[in-house]
């Protein structure tokens, strides 16, 4: 697949400068996807989400944060546009976290360490 002349813009909240940076690299590089904001807390991504509600078509969020969680910043999230995906990136994805985060809005759930393709899979699909 040819990368389009628009990358698709994301946002994303993670706590950890090192699965930033190589997060950021994976899915400009496999998914076309670009990411255009940061965040490594729930109070500062609710922020930056409430401030850019157009400027962004995936939030890409970790269940374990700075401070706070992903489930508020799923919270944050509910009243976005039919064209806008959240999904959770966590290495806590058992069965009772992907049920809260379903529950709460989020299009998709994913292992860090296991389902990496799968999201990137889903970032490439969403910006298709």
């Amino acid at each position: 697949m040819e990368p389009s002349s628009n990358p698709h813009a994301a946002f994303l909240v993670e706590d950890s400068a090192l699965i930033r940076e190589n997060l950021i690299l994976a899915m400009a590089e496999v998914a076309d996807t670009q990411v255009v904001a940061c965040a490594e807390s729930e109070a500062e991504a609710s922020t930056w989400l409430r401030q850019h509600p157009h400027d962004w078509q995936l939030a890409v969020i970790d269940m374990f944060l700075k401070e706070g969680t992903g489930l508020g910043v799923l919270r944050s999230c509910h009243d976005r546009g039919p064209r806008q995906r959240a999904v959770v990136l966590t290495n806590y994805a058992d069965v009772d976290i992907r049920a809260q985060c379903l529950a709460l809005g989020a299009d998709a759930v994913f292992d860090k360490s296991t389902e990496l393709d799968a999201f990137l899979d889903f970032c490439g699909a969403a910006s298709a």
